[in-house]
């Protein structure tokens, strides 16, 4: 059980906001020594506040798979890209301290979307905002970043958070440089392959994905014809797709953004943890839809919600 709160190294516990802002300001003052990492404190102060609903103007986060470990795992996986890629450049520009803390605090927001403000009155769940969960980030850093000291940054994280949406082409995202493209390519890398690296990625995609996709309304469509059409028609029905899944991301991962992911092998020193967990989770998740025995889940996913 307690290793369900763990990230893929089982060192650092992905449900403490302050132990992964400490692991992540050890990743950070090693690179750049001469950096203050008051701006990353912050950011994960008020992440933490956000997500228990202790923010004024904020509900607390109500959706169960994005929620707050999901977040402080992809920002953990983003903190290691980027020093993968920093150790292992050649003839490249680094990114620096400013764009490690501009791709950390995206990462950190990245599904701040979801939460429900507590003017929006008529939502109950932030599962309802999955279709624009997105672009409504991308506003929130565009307010966020001025606060954080960081005004210059409000406009280009906006656009960042789309490398890990899927209503833009990742080619057409507008970008600065190259830089920020790299940026954003590591950011939707992390975003993948920390949720499917999970030991309970499995469980948490039958029990806790497939009823946010039933309330944000992408469970069924309406297709070309104007005929309904059921897409996912259970947490089970979710869970064998699953690998089919992982085959576009695999592409995505790959061809969209870059390789990016293969920055964390150079991080951990030759073996890339997120791509065995992600490869470990889809033959277990072929064993079970082979199968079709959904007992063989035995997770317990850590609740997260208040």
């Amino acid at each position: 059980m307690f290793r369900n709160d763990l990230d893929v190294s089982d060192r650092i516990k992905t449900t403490d906001p302050r132990g992964v802002n400490q692991e992540i300001n050890r990743i950070f003052l090693e690179l750049y020594p001469e950096a203050t990492t008051a701006a990353l404190d912050r950011a994960f102060g008020d992440a933490d506040k956000i997500y228990r609903g202790e923010m004024p103007g904020f509900h607390a986060c109500d959706t169960a798979y994005h929620d707050i470990q999901h977040v402080l795992d992809v920002t953990l996986a983003m903190a290691r890209l980027i020093d993968g890629y920093e150790r292992s450049r050649v003839g490249t520009d680094p990114l620096g301290r400013n764009l490690f803390q501009l791709g950390v605090i995206t990462a950190l927001f990245h599904d701040v979307g979801y939460i429900r403000r507590e003017n929006e009155t008529q939502t109950h769940n932030g599962a309802e905002f999955t279709l624009i969960h997105v672009s409504r980030g991308a506003q929130f850093l565009k307010e966020y970043l001025p606060r954080l000291g960081m005004p210059e940054m409000a406009d280009i994280a906006a656009d960042l958070i789309h490398f890990t949406g899927y209503e833009r082409a990742v080619n057409t995202i507008p970008v600065p440089s190259l830089r920020y493209r790299l940026l954003g390519n590591l950011l939707g890398s992390a975003d993948i392959i920390a949720q499917m690296a999970d030991r309970c990625y499995l469980e948490k995609c039958r029990d806790r994905l497939y009823p946010e996709f039933v309330i944000g309304g992408i469970a069924t469509k309406t297709n070309a014809e104007g005929k309904f059409e059921v897409i996912f028609s259970s947490g089970e029905d979710l869970l064998k797709k699953t690998p089919d899944f992982y085959a576009g991301a695999t592409r995505r991962l790959k061809e969209d953004l870059g390789n990016g992911l293969e920055y964390a092998g150079s991080y951990f020193g030759g073996q890339n943890l997120y791509v065995e967990g992600v490869e470990k989770n889809m033959r277990y998740a072929e064993i079970v839809r082979k199968e079709e025995d959904f007992s063989l889940l035995k997770r317990t996913p850590p609740d997260t919600i208040n």
